[in-house]
């Protein structure tokens, strides 16, 4: 299946499916995933705890973030898949993060389950079939198909690599 279509995700969402390179759920994985590992791993324990700004999120709790954000998609998207027609709530980023206990979790730890949340969500889009990418749900109100859920995973995950880049390592 194709790029997402504009139709099939927010506008907001396109953003993040702009980050992706690749014609398809299988060329982004096969272009992205040892990229996105190799890079979240490789965060320094060190500067677990440092945010480049006032009011910004530690490493710890982007890490803690990307990883809620995974879980979310990917929950949101085998609920799609399976044609669950219930409307899927969004989320509040910042209230996640508000009550999330990064502060009680070390970075290994925070790695081993971005490790594993990362294998399963691949195991999950590797599982879908081209008339599963194509189902469309809604969620938080807006209209979106699980094609572009693989892809806002991943564009996720790279729009946070380059901030971490950038800015804290």
């Amino acid at each position: 299946m194709a790029r997402p279509a504009p139709q099939d995700a927010a506008t907001f969402f396109h953003g993040y499916i702009n980050h992706t390179q690749g014609d398809s759920v299988a060329a982004i994985m096969q272009r992205h995933a040892q990229e996105l590992n190799d890079f979240y791993l490789s965060l320094p324990d060190e500067k677990a705890d440092f945010a480049y700004a006032d009011n910004k999120w530690t490493i710890k709790q982007v890490l803690q973030h990307v990883i809620d954000a995974e879980r979310i998609f990917a929950y949101r998207a085998v609920c799609i898949a399976r044609k669950d027609k219930t409307p899927l709530p969004g989320f509040d980023e910042n209230s996640y993060a508000d009550h999330d206990g990064h502060d009680n979790r070390s970075m290994q730890s925070l790695k081993n389950e971005f490790v594993a949340v990362r294998k399963a969500t691949d195991l999950l889009f590797e599982s879908f079939t081209e008339a599963q990418l194509a189902e469309a749900g809604t969620s938080g109100n807006k209209n979106i198909t699980v094609n572009a859920l693989c892809f806002i995973t991943y564009g996720h995950l790279l729009h946070h690599k380059a901030i971490l880049a950038a800015r804290y390592v």
